[in-house]
């Protein structure tokens, strides 16, 4: 079987042009239903998709961390949030922790998260595609759709709901 994610940096490479119009027409005239499609579209993906097929996110990429992550964390690992940061995380160019290493080191082999309960918001929130005024958060989806199975199909499936929309109404 494929994993869920192969090949996904280069389809959302090629479909990035097609989502970046669909995201500007929609900053325009921000439709009222967004953040309802969006939630009804993640429901969807996410039937489909098994975040424990993938992973891809913990494999690849580096949550932010968040002053109250790095206590949460560190004191279920029995430590000081000075060690923590010392062990996991390093400070990137905007000022941000993130981790030091991908895979996530609190990735297993069995792709369950080993903090899961403990874990960053950053991760709780993953993908994104579930917020309140998501017409914030869509050039976020458009990055996180080479990371994300689920968000490449969401975005997808909006290219074509925005298409439809426009032939329906010329």
């Amino acid at each position: 079987m494929n994993h869920p994610a192969e090949g996904l940096p280069d389809k959302a490479r090629r479909k990035r042009d097609a989502f970046r119009k669909v995201v500007k027409s929609l900053k325009k005239r921000p439709p009222s239903g967004l953040d309802a499609w969006f939630e009804e579209a993640h429901d969807r993906a996410f039937q489909k998709l098994d975040c424990l097929e993938c992973a891809n996110c913990c494999s690849t990429t580096s949550p932010m961390f968040f002053e109250k992550d790095i206590e949460r964390l560190a004191a279920h690992l029995r430590m000081k949030p000075g060690a923590f940061i010392e062990k996991y995380l390093f400070l990137d160019t905007d000022g941000i922790y993130a981790l030091k290493q991908t895979p996530c080191p609190f990735l297993g082999a069995d792709r369950y998260c080993g903090v899961y309960e403990y874990r960053p918001k950053a991760c709780r929130e993953f993908p994104h595609t579930r917020h309140r005024k998501m017409i914030q958060k869509l050039d976020l989806a458009i990055t996180n759709s080479s990371i994300c199975p689920a968000v490449f199909h969401i975005l997808e499936a909006l290219e074509q709901s925005w298409k439809t929309s426009v032939q329906n109404k010329i």
